[in-house]
């Protein structure tokens, strides 16, 4: 089993910067690429960022691309998510997943998920 725990969540003002951070524990040698996503009230759960096992290949949404970052430490056992230039719309859950294969969009691909940590950006 793998466990995912997030952290790092709160409440930023519109331009203010937030990151989160996600423990892995439990058979983590069975993780290859780590995800985030994110869920707003009233909407589908909707890919982030990804990054592989060695942390040379990332993939982006487009909404986030060139403001948030996505990095591990593998020592650590950690993934991260930078958050820059936070908007409104960045409101919501952000929940880490982990999978065993390569980078992937799409959630129901993920095997392991995290219980989810609040980002609230007031404008």
């Amino acid at each position: 089993q793998v466990q995912l725990v997030e952290s790092g969540g709160g409440l930023v003002q519109a331009g203010g910067s937030l990151r989160l951070s996600c423990v892995v524990s439990g058979r983590t040698g069975t993780i290859y690429t780590m995800g985030w996503f994110r869920q707003a009230p009233g909407k589908e759960r909707e890919f982030v960022a990804s990054i592989n096992y060695n942390g040379d290949s990332t993939y982006y949404a487009d909404s986030v691309k060139g403001r948030f970052t996505i990095s591990r430490d593998n020592a650590k056992n950690t993934v991260y998510l930078q958050m820059n230039s936070l908007k409104p719309e960045d409101t919501a859950v952000y929940y880490c997943a982990a999978r065993p294969s390569g980078i992937v969009t799409d959630a129901p691909r993920y095997r392991y998920w995290g219980q989810g940590t609040q980002v609230t950006v007031s404008s």
